[in-house]
């Protein structure tokens, strides 16, 4: 009991003014609604939000939110494993490198609004359709916190361990990657915050379910309230993920997990050396 108030005290020292604004935005943003001085119909107050969240409840959390979830999940792991893949071998390759970098920048360039009709042509109203949005929109982060985490760092370890005999791939595994893991986290934590928009925007444009759809459904019927409700439902699902891929990194990096990574690596070297 006593760790866990410790735990709260901490939490609260450092998220505690966060807190305080949250609280007057709130306060702020209801007042003016509840006086008149914004109208309800273009910005609900929070109190109407939280009443269709809570009247709307099951719509949302029983069928909307699990197939958004489901979507970014997917689109995910599939970025994880392309960006991942790719970053590596353009860092292994110069000639990949130059090859397939251009193209890693200009996919970013490519309006989705204008690409999500073609993906439903290719994959109809499938999740497939908003998985390729999602695909497109979060592997960029990824690739190149991929690529430049094991483009940076460790120089002289590296010159080190070629001098005692290291291969491409020794370099790769005992040095390169526990290097890059930091810069790889970052990508991974912009990535799992543009899954939840690509799927969003995968079914705004072509989807039967969703809180995007939803969303584009209550905007038509002018229901301000529902509408941010699905928006509060989104936010609050792309913190979750996020928190989730900083607390995997604070877990591998933290506690001695990145130092053990480096560790082995400079005790390895220590002993060739000698």
């Amino acid at each position: 009991m006593t760790a866990l108030v410790i735990y709260l005290r901490k939490r609260l020292r450092s998220y505690g003014p966060f807190l305080l604004l949250l609280i007057f935005i709130l306060a702020l943003w209801e007042w003016l609604v509840r006086s008149g001085a914004v109208p309800a119909f273009i910005v609900p107050a929070p109190s109407s939000i939280a009443a269709a969240l809570i009247h709307n409840r099951a719509l949302l959390l029983s069928t909307h939110l699990p197939v958004t979830l489901a979507e970014a999940a997917l689109g995910f792991a599939l970025s994880v494993l392309l960006g991942t893949c790719l970053g590596t071998w353009m860092h292994m390759s110069r000639i990949v490198e130059r090859a397939v970098y251009p193209f890693v920048i200009i996919s970013q360039t490519l309006p989705l609004i204008a690409l999500s009709p073609i993906f439903i042509m290719w994959f109809g109203y499938s999740i497939w359709s908003k998985v390729a949005v999602v695909i497109l929109t979060a592997f960029f982060p990824i690739v190149v916190g991929t690529y430049d985490g094991l483009r940076t760092g460790g120089q002289a370890y590296s010159e080190l361990l070629r001098t005692m005999g290291a291969n491409r791939l020794q370099l790769l595994l005992r040095l390169q990657v526990p290097l890059a893991l930091p810069s790889f986290f970052s990508g991974l934590k912009l990535s799992v915050v543009y899954c939840v928009i690509g799927a969003t925007i995968g079914e705004w444009l072509g989807g039967s379910s969703g809180l995007g759809y939803y969303s584009r459904r209550t905007a038509g019927n002018l229901q301000s309230d529902a509408l941010f409700a699905a928006v509060l439902l989104l936010s609050l699902l792309g913190l979750a993920l996020f928190l989730g891929v900083a607390l995997i990194e604070r877990t591998i990096l933290g506690r001695g997990g990145f130092a053990a990574l480096t560790g082995r690596t400079r005790s390895h070297a220590r002993k060739q050396n000698t």
